[in-house]
């Protein structure tokens, strides 16, 4: 889709315009083929396949503060992951103020489905799917990641998520999060509160959570540094294996520019990461 097509979404900050507009420029050319999993204009993704499929899927999932952002925005990620057998798949997801949590973490989980049951069509293999995205769409990632529900109520196997990348990604909600105000995709505060059913760091699964290689720029925002080391280490006190890449003299959105750089290190950090994950025997894999 043309980013004109779609139906409006709340205007970018000046630093979120200049993001864009360097995402769009870097992404001017790359094609992919789109396909919907919901009815939805937002509920739908592009698939990179790679040169010469390795048989790892990287469904990452596009930044923008959970009000704001595109699929179309990942696309310049595409060719240091298919020149290195990886196939690329960015979804889009439905946004706030009009759609509150769970609904975009509920699509999030549908696209994956989505990618499971198609992966083979695509050179990929459904076995080898991991999940990453920057910004918010890390931590919609990271929350598939850690948890288990969302696998069972779509009939998925247990470990149908091999590894998880996100990338500056958000943790925590609660009292401890760091963040100034509350996001707007958790509604107003009160009774039944979400912000600890939206916190990835609070709801580590210790049974069901994929490895994590967790990233984020030198210079992100403080808070967002503060929350990745401190994910790192809940996960590691939680027995899950989880390693940290920083992009040195990197800020928030820097870091999401150096995922398609190859001389940032992240391309073949990340290829390198996804193949020393075994896929599982027959007899290893989750019910």
């Amino acid at each position: 889709m043309k980013l004109a097509d779609y139906p409006p979404q709340e205007a970018l900050s000046a630093l979120g315009a200049s993001y864009q507009e360097r995402v769009l420029a870097r992404s001017a050319g790359i094609e992919g083929r789109e396909f919907a999993y919901g009815d939805d204009p937002y509920q739908r993704l592009i698939v990179y396949p790679a040169d010469a499929s390795t048989g790892e899927v990287l469904v990452f999932f596009h930044g923008g503060g959970w009000t704001s952002g595109y699929k179309e925005w990942m696309a310049f990620m595409a060719p240091a992951l298919q020149a290195r057998g990886i196939t690329l798949v960015t979804p889009g997801y439905r946004l706030a103020p009009g759609h509150l949590f769970p609904v975009g973490v509920d699509d999030a989980a549908d696209a994956l489905a989505w990618v499971h049951a198609h992966a083979a069509e695509h050179g990929g293999n459904a076995r080898r799917i991991f999940v990453g995205g920057h910004s918010s769409g890390g931590h919609y990632a990271a929350l598939l990641a850690a948890t288990a529900d969302w696998r069972r109520a779509r009939g998925l196997p247990a470990d149908v998520v091999r590894g998880c990348l996100p990338v500056s990604g958000v943790y925590r909600f609660d009292a401890e999060s760091g963040l100034t105000m509350r996001p707007r995709f958790l509604g107003p505060a009160g009774e039944g509160d979400k912000a600890a059913a939206a916190s990835p760091l609070l709801r580590i699964d210790s049974g069901a959570c994929a490895p994590f290689l967790l990233s984020w720029g030198s210079r992100d925002f403080p808070h967002l540094i503060v929350q990745g080391r401190q994910m790192l280490e809940a996960l590691q006190r939680a027995g899950v294996a989880a390693e940290a890449f920083v992009f040195e003299g990197a800020d928030h959105f820097e870091a999401s520019l150096a995922c398609g750089q190859v001389e940032s290190g992240w391309p073949d950090r990340a290829s390198a990461w996804m193949r020393n994950i075994p896929t599982p025997t027959p007899d290893e894999e989750a019910p």
